[in-house]
């Protein structure tokens, strides 16, 4: 039988890159966790770890050992927030990533039907598409909201659906706006600072093919990853700035800008990503029925 005591100290060998750190972590003494280590390799008939300098590293079979490791004891973290919420202590707790270049005044608005359940617990990661996915694949997350669905991955068993489509509005100060009514929306883009997503934002590229067709140049006065950071800076006078009008409800975000134009031949798309152990979470299956 595996000891999963033993394979618990093997993987914090592997995350903390030796044994001393590990040690000092687990406040025990490096033999024993050496020893620990060896058994486990014995079970298993392999070597998981080797050395690297003053680092330890992983073997070939290591790799896979520890990748199996990560998925038991992140799903064991799991075990006491669901533990209490079966025995009715009334906190839910709800683990959302929201890729950059995603809107985030969108990400608002679409949890928007959970945000009155009593005892809710959310957290909100926001991170490169790639490693959210792979976090919800190991269950540390329940849901990723992201301008892109999951690439096919049978591995991964990720399943995308499309929650959001979003026409683009410009808004911008009052100053800006103003200077722009001399020339009519699109061409008063040419006349005006503009402030756009980064590169990472699917966005970006459906933004720069109509530029391209309507025959545009702006002038890019600043690129960012969030949108509601975004639209701070264009408060400030800096530039305009594209927003789906999904981000635009809502008095809050918006106040003290304008709209200047609609953009209707650019949406904004929303995909929500789950695994199949996200669909139990009674606040995923709540958000995709309200976004629905």
């Amino acid at each position: 039988m595996l000891n999963y005591r033993h394979l618990y100290y093997f993987w914090v060998v592997a995350k903390e890159g030796g044994f001393a750190r590990a040690a000092a972590r687990l406040d025990m003494a490096i033999q024993t966790i050496s020893t620990q280590v060896r058994e486990l390799e014995q079970v298993l008939g392999h070597q998981l770890l080797k050395s690297a300098g003053r680092r330890v590293v992983l073997t070939d079979a290591g790799q896979a050992a520890f990748a199996r490791a990560e998925t038991i004891f992140q799903l064991g973290q799991a075990i006491p927030e669901e533990v209490r919420a079966a025995a009715g202590t009334g906190m839910v707790r709800l683990a959302i990533g929201m890729s950059d270049g995603l809107s985030k005044l969108a990400s608002q608005v679409l949890l928007a039907p959970v945000l009155d359940t009593p005892g809710l617990r959310l957290v909100c990661h926001d991170g490169e598409f790639e490693p959210l996915l792979a976090d919800l694949a190991l269950h540390r997350l329940d849901l990723v909201l992201a301008g892109q669905p999951a690439p096919h991955n049978p591995s991964l068993r990720l399943t995308s659906e499309r929650v959001a489509v979003s026409p683009i509005e410009w808004y911008g100060p009052a100053s800006l706006v103003h200077r722009a009514q001399v020339e009519r929306f699109p061409r008063s883009l040419d006349q005006l600072p503009v402030l756009l997503p980064t590169g990472h934002s699917a966005l970006r590229p459906a933004l720069e093919r109509w530029f391209e067709a309507e025959g545009l140049r702006p002038a890019i006065a600043g690129e960012f990853e969030d949108s509601a950071l975004m639209a701070v800076f264009a408060a400030r006078g800096m530039g305009v700035f594209p927003l789906g009008r999904l981000g635009s409800g809502g008095p809050g975000p918006l106040r003290g800008l304008r709209l200047l134009g609609r953009c209707e031949e650019v949406t904004e798309e929303v995909h929500a990503i789950r695994s199949r152990r996200g669909l139990q979470h009674p606040l995923v299956a709540r958000l995709l029925a309200g976004s629905r």
